[in-house]
């Protein structure tokens, strides 16, 4: 179940231009004095589904001493930024005013909650190109690899235990020297050494900016610009609600750089694939959200009907479908419409339950029994079909199924999952980096091609303690995305990775597993 995850971070960025690119639009019309810095935490909020546990900006300002400044704190956009105390926003927004600004809403891949961990990240120096700041997306997965070889270089030191630091060192090399140096070719530079999932915002204290999307393509990145406003953004949403039109996305390998004011875009990798993370679609991204020519929800709705097609227990009067609750309810909606069977709320979400996926283990379990409430007068004898968009760890469901039979007196739970069965962990970003703590690996058979046979399903189920459970298969998610299978990072549901660095430590993780005892196969 996904709610045990971590979700990715978010990135966004604005920046006033010095002419207008086309007609403008609502969006141009957002500020007259060309302060961007105040439209930062709105697109945040928009990018909150990303992650909960800081949040921050930077602003670019030449008319200040600190030309580049920077604010972050733990704690959601709303919190971080002070929203509920009106006044104390608006200091925040007015000190940290400009023409430029990135930001950043993050959970940890890797690295402790605390303020030195959340980002943008700023590196001061006297040289303006040298001074920078920049607010990254993703995961490396030669993470290990290049740590190691800059601390066996000479007086080299990380204060940090996160990628971020990396990209930061990298980003400080490429900008060494007397000259000023082409963003592009820096970036080209970082490519060639990084394995992994990599969206950057970047701006230095001349008034640069970059936003980049790594040469796979693995994590979204839009743009749009109207008038003398350009923003990019993770997610559309973030765009869309700004009152912007026309979104486009960031092409793998490209970049948009601002230069002098002026907007341009450059490809500082060319790709020999593309790569996006299908569980974007699945359960990351906001359901308003388009990504790369595909609908968040037209994916999640077709997922219910595919689930729909291949069902095969009898429906009858006693029979309701419940979504888990909230990235489920698009595909339990299909489902439940292509079968002719009423969806139902039967699990009521508590709101004021923070994400059990940005907690500790401790605490999960613990959060888990007080996130979801069984409502006994619409479950109590019903053949009940909960739909769930997919089961990674299994924490969550095996107590809401009891919770369901338990206290909803429930005469049947069958569960449809709207993805394949996670056999295999993920190195790009997402919290789940081995194969002991997954749900899945134990039940494939020898020879798995991605399509979990009725043996498996029945294992699973009853494991489970599960009247049934159907997932889809991994040709499936092409049909929901509408996106070529080959197009699609599909490793943690094939072991299968588009990497060099990704299969490495695929081969790592098995090799692992294989000496607690536990056999896998691929």
């Amino acid at each position: 179940m996904s709610e045990d995850l971590h979700h990715e971070c978010g990135v966004a960025a604005l920046y006033w231009l010095d002419k207008p690119v086309g007609r403008g639009g609502p969006a141009s019309k957002l500020t007259s004095d060309g302060d961007v810095t105040k439209l930062i935490p709105t697109m945040l909020l928009n990018l909150q589904n990303r992650g909960q546990l800081a949040a921050g900006l930077s602003s670019y300002n030449p008319q200040r001493q600190q030309i580049l400044d920077t604010f972050k704190d733990i704690g959601t956009v709303s919190e971080a930024f002070r929203m509920s105390h009106p006044s104390k926003h608006a200091a925040i927004l007015k000190k940290y005013a400009g023409r430029g600004a990135i930001g950043h809403t993050r959970y940890a891949t890797c690295g402790k909650d605390d303020t030195r961990y959340a980002q943008p990240f700023e590196r001061h120096h006297g040289r303006l190109w040298k001074w920078y700041s920049f607010a990254f997306n993703g995961n490396l997965a030669n993470y290990t690899h290049l740590r190691d070889r800059l601390l066996s270089k000479r007086h080299y030191v990380f204060t940090l235990d996160t990628d971020t630091e990396i990209l930061m060192h990298e980003l400080s090399y490429q900008l060494r020297g007397d000259k000023v140096p082409n963003l592009c070719k820096a970036m080209s530079s970082i490519a060639r050494s990084f394995d992994g999932a990599y969206n950057i915002a970047f701006m230095d204290a001349m008034g640069r900016m970059i936003v980049a999307r790594d040469p796979l393509g693995l994590r979204p990145m839009c743009w749009a610009v109207e008038g003398k406003l350009f923003a990019a953004a993770s997610e559309s949403v973030a765009l869309s609600n700004l009152g912007f039109t026309k979104i486009h996305d960031l092409q793998p390998g490209e970049m948009a750089i601002i230069e002098n004011g002026k907007l341009r875009f450059e490809q500082f990798a060319k790709p020999k694939r593309k790569a996006h993370c299908f569980f974007e679609w699945i359960y990351f991204s906001n359901v308003a959200s388009e990504m790369d020519g595909t609908g968040v929800y037209l994916s999640r709705f077709r997922s219910g009907e595919l689930l729909a097609e291949m069902e095969t227990k009898k429906i009858d009067d006693d029979c309701i479908v419940v979504p888990v609750p909230d990235t489920a309810k698009a595909a339990a909606d299909a489902y439940a419409y292509k079968l002719g069977i009423p969806c139902v709320e039967g699990l009521m979400r508590n709101r004021y339950v923070g994400r059990t996926f940005i907690q500790s283990g401790d605490s999960r379990q613990s959060s888990v029994n007080n996130k979801y409430t069984p409502l006994p007068r619409v479950l109590k004898g019903k053949r009940v079909f909960v739909v769930e968009d997919s089961i990674v760890r299994s924490t969550t469901l095996r107590r809401l199924v009891g919770q369901i039979r338990d206290r909803g007196k429930a005469k049947e739970i069958h569960v449809r999952v709207a993805s394949p069965p996670i056999v295999a962990p993920c190195f790009y970003g997402i919290d789940m980096s081995t194969l002991g703590e997954l749900f899945a690996p134990e039940f494939i058979p020898p020879r798995y091609k991605g399509n979990a046979d009725e043996k498996m399903m029945r294992e699973m189920a009853k494991t489970l303690k599960l009247d049934s459970l159907k997932y889809l298969s991994v040709p499936d998610i092409a049909k929901c995305l509408k996106i070529p299978l080959e197009d699609l990072c599909c490793g943690c549901v094939t072991g299968k990775y588009p990497t060099l660095w990704g299969n490495k430590l695929m081969t790592l993780a098995k090799r692992n597993i294989n000496k607690t005892g536990r056999t896998y196969e691929s």
